[in-house]
């Protein structure tokens, strides 16, 4: 059975809640942060994003009204933090759940803005702050360079699929189809950016 759109788009915000929170406390582990300290950053990490957006369009914040995100982001943080205790984690894992979360909260995050009327740029906006700003918290908190100011594509993977998924749902593309498609893009794209170092221009001025 085929879940329906509101089932479909609330199940990927919880993997992408989870899946941050693990990135979020793998990416901390080299901070050697206590266990406050690492569920701390993996509740920026999952929820912070979504929190911005929430904000930012007058919405109830999504887990203050919905409480078992908050749970899926402090179980999330915990598993991993005594998994990491007993298995010998690569230092580079979080990226790959950083990619899957990117993408999933990109489609939950401009799917949200569409649906509480905003216009099609300011929901590809949207979708970017959802996907991007919990790992910029993560990063700050851990006294890191924000992943999404470095070279490889990042916050650039996040808004073509939320335009993706906006230009899809214009053409009348089944819903769940392009939400499927466009959480894809980005997660492909992100980890095409991280195999092969694909970013964009950096700044440099001439004759410096």
């Amino acid at each position: 059975m085929i879940p329906n759109l509101d089932t479909l788009m609330y199940w990927i915000g919880q993997s992408a809640v989870v899946l941050m929170a693990a990135a979020g406390v793998l990416e901390a582990g080299r901070k050697r942060f206590d266990l406050f300290g690492m569920a701390i950053v993996a509740l920026a990490a999952a929820l912070g994003g979504g929190t911005v957006r929430d904000l930012l369009l007058g919405r109830p914040v999504f887990w203050v009204a919905d409480q078992t995100y908050l749970m899926c982001a402090l179980g999330a943080a915990l598993v991993t933090f005594f998994l990491a205790r007993v298995f010998v984690l690569p230092a580079r894992l979080f990226l790959i759940p950083d990619a899957a979360g990117l993408a999933l909260f990109t489609v939950t995050g401009t799917k949200a803005a569409l649906v509480w009327g905003a216009p099609w740029l300011v929901a590809s906006i949207m979708g970017v702050t959802t996907g991007v700003v919990g790992g910029i918290l993560r990063d700050v908190l851990c006294n890191e360079e924000p992943l999404v100011f470095r070279g490889t594509l990042y916050a650039t993977a996040s808004w073509t699929g939320a335009l993706v998924l906006i230009g899809l749902l214009d053409l009348d593309v089944d819903a769940r189809i392009a939400a499927v498609s466009a959480g894809s893009a980005i997660f492909l794209l992100r980890v095409a950016a991280i195999r092969w170092g694909i970013g964009l221009p950096r700044f440099r001025a001439k004759g410096a």
